[in-house]
């Protein structure tokens, strides 16, 4: 693949996952990386807006509709746990190319599903193969040197968090025109294209890597790791709580938009997503902040700004100008410390990538089923304004949590990692 400047080399190490002699990993891969993780998790998201849709098409009750969203989380989150740990001990390439098209055929199942029960099953096994996410993302951190590891987290971390705000704009857009079948069948396409291209594209691994671990002694090291490891647990927590503050918006910012004073449609109570991006776009500089060894100042900043996010949300109901403040401070500090995180801990065991983050994630899902069960319900108990300090008290026990640890020595393996400041 030819660089543009940015190119890095890795050596070839006896360990899955690694690259062959030689391997440059340009900002062009690095982007294509992105793009891929974006278009992965973004099916997950993209049911969400045409639950009605789906529901009459096939039928289904309003219990049976709501099952749509929670059984495709409840699949992300049992891949995060019996999917991901395989890019420790197999080939990521061909790990990777396989689940994208094996995601390629849930998708055509959901889209071709005449019945609720094809439709619960695709929708399921979608989620569980969108975990392909992480298993990126563990492959770009491999590839990274340790010091511009930071930047390659953050940019391809960034495409995360876009594919999923984007993901209820673009399947909204696409239903209008086409119905929610065609968002389906179109992400099949791309998930098709970006198969053959990532075949091409990412480095070949001539030999299958030895297999030091059976596949139930990885799963057990995943908790080994977690119990060995304070600061893993650590920034499994912020995870938890930023995706809960994140969460707790994101699921719930419809209910006052479609309301008095302003009755926004779905598109453009779903548009929201492209201003959340800003924010995304610029905690790419936290990427680089890590490289520098200012993880621990960069989390405590961001968190400060997650809980200073809701001052300006809790005027939502008399000011959008306020709501756009607040969600892009809100996704400003969600993705600085989201990337920090995963920086950190990957960097506590390299050969156990996948296991890590992984693990990480789980922590990640829970906070954002949390987020959205609360979020809801007590908006429909109390209103907007109580919605907005269950996000600030999400937000504010992160901070909490950062000032009670930030004296604490990290470890070994983290303070080699962030030069000191993990």
């Amino acid at each position: 693949m030819p660089g543009n400047g940015e190119a890095v080399t890795r050596r070839t190490e006896a360990r899955s996952g690694e690259v062959g002699p030689e391997f440059a990993l340009s900002r062009r891969v690095v982007v294509l990386f992105a793009v891929a993780c974006g278009a992965a998790v973004a099916n997950v998201y993209f049911s969400q807006p045409l639950l009605v849709t789906m529901g009459h098409d096939l039928a289904m009750s309003p219990a049976l509709v709501g099952s749509v969203v929670t059984l495709t989380q409840v699949g992300y989150g049992l891949g995060l746990f019996f999917l991901v740990p395989l890019g420790d001990v197999a080939d990521r390439r061909r790990l990777i190319v396989a689940q994208l098209l094996f995601l390629v055929v849930a998708l055509t199942v959901v889209a071709a599903a005449r019945t609720a029960a094809t439709l619960l099953a695709g929708m399921a096994a979608t989620g569980l193969l969108a975990v392909v996410t992480q298993t990126l993302v563990a492959f770009a951190a491999s590839l990274a040197p340790p010091a511009g590891r930071g930047r390659v987290v953050g940019l391809v971390t960034s495409g995360v968090v876009i594919g999923i705000l984007l993901a209820r704009t673009a399947s909204g857009l696409i239903a209008d025109l086409a119905g929610w079948r065609s968002v389906y069948l179109a992400s099949a396409s791309l998930t098709a294209l970006l198969a053959l291209v990532l075949y091409r594209v990412l480095p070949r691994h001539a030999d299958a890597p030895p297999a030091t671990l059976r596949y139930g002694q990885l799963l057990r090291s995943t908790i080994t790791l977690f119990a060995r490891e304070q600061l893993l647990w650590q920034r499994a927590l912020f995870g938890l709580l930023i995706f809960a503050s994140f969460s707790t918006l994101w699921s719930s910012i419809a209910l006052p938009l479609s309301e008095a004073p302003y009755f926004l449609s779905h598109s453009a109570i779903g548009a929201l997503g492209l201003i959340g991006v800003a924010g995304a776009l610029a905690a790419t500089v936290a990427g680089r902040l890590n490289d520098r060894g200012l993880s621990r100042r960069t989390t405590g900043i961001a968190l400060a700004l997650l809980a200073a996010s809701w001052l300006p949300l809790a005027f939502t109901r008399s000011s959008l100008w306020a709501l756009f403040i607040g969600v892009i401070l809100l996704d400003l500090a969600v993705q600085a410390v989201h990337v920090t995180n995963q920086t950190l801990i990957y960097a506590l065991h390299p050969e156990a990538g996948s296991r890590l983050i992984g693990g990480y994630m789980v922590f990640y899902a829970i906070g954002s089923a949390t987020g959205a069960l609360a979020a809801t319900s007590l908006y429909a108990m109390a209103g907007w304004g109580a919605v907005c300090v269950l996000g600030a008290a999400f937000s504010c026990l992160g901070l909490v949590l950062w000032a009670f640890t930030r004296h604490r020595p990290p470890g070994p393996a983290a303070k080699t990692a962030s030069r000191g400041d993990g």
